[in-house]
């Protein structure tokens, strides 16, 4: 696969209510919407570059992440969710992917619920938004980031501790990213009580991808996840954990494709 990749360009789209809403895109063909969790738009560029090479690929980054600006009306899942739907409008796409990690997949089970007339299939890459018996989503608001890498990767030993190489001006952009998390959260702890008795309604393919070792949300979390709608298929990767775009790249990469593809 290639690792050179060149750049996204990036474009700002003006909203009602003074939104604005940055979006970096990069290549031609069949349109993929790729939604970030709480980390920021860099999660998933390791997952968006590949697919670009062969497809349409749009990153918006949510407003209140890296320093984007998020008007105070603007506050919840379901904002975000009509505002990409609205975007896919605006653009006449059609036949979209959307793939979402984390809190961006709980975005894009909403955009199905609420509009599935653009879309032709979800990817949800340990996403979180359902509330499960007997599984617990990790509290990240309450955990420093060494605390939280300890949790989402498979081998958290191998990483540099983010106390020692987090620079003063990407702790602020941290500290930004998790107070906008927090307000569209809505003290839900990650999981909306309505979302997963809903999702029986969501007529489209839905792939449901699993880091094995994820101790943010656990793979038990994910295949009722997966078991909540009615064409959906999971899908683990071993030696990953809540980001396999970043530990898994190529075998993530392979996954969506083939999805796409099917």
């Amino acid at each position: 696969m290639n690792t050179s990749f060149s750049p996204f360009t990036t474009r700002r789209e003006s909203f009602a209510n003074d939104l604005t809403v940055r979006v970096d895109e990069r290549g031609n063909g069949r349109a993929m919407l790729v939604l970030h969790g709480g980390g920021g738009p860099q999660t998933v560029m390791g997952l968006a570059h590949p697919l670009s090479e062969h497809a349409h690929v749009l990153v918006p980054t949510h407003p209140g992440f890296e320093n984007e600006p998020r008007p105070d009306h603007f506050a919840s899942i379901g904002d975000l969710a009509l505002t990409y739907l609205e975007l896919l409008a605006r653009l006449d796409l059609r036949d979209v992917i959307v793939i979402g990690s984390s809190m961006g997949g709980w975005i894009a089970a909403e955009m199905a619920l609420r509009d599935a007339s653009r879309l032709s299939g979800i990817v949800l890459i340990d996403a979180v938004g359902i509330q499960v018996d007997g599984q617990q989503i990790a509290d990240v608001f309450t955990l420093s980031p060494d605390e939280i890498a300890a949790l989402s990767f498979h081998n958290p030993a191998a990483l540099p501790t983010a106390s020692t190489t987090m620079s003063p001006e990407q702790a602020a952009i941290r500290a930004g990213n998790f107070r906008a998390l927090k307000v569209y959260d809505q003290e839900l702890g990650m999981a909306d009580p309505r979302l997963r008795s809903r999702l029986g309604h969501v007529d489209l393919p839905v792939l449901v991808i699993w880091g094995e070792s994820d101790r943010v949300v656990t793979p038990d979390y994910g295949r009722a996840y997966a078991q909540s709608f009615p064409h959906a298929r999971f899908e683990l990767i071993t030696e990953a954990g809540h980001l396999p775009q970043i530990e898994q790249p190529a075998r993530l990469h392979a996954l969506v494709s083939q999805f796409a593809n099917d």
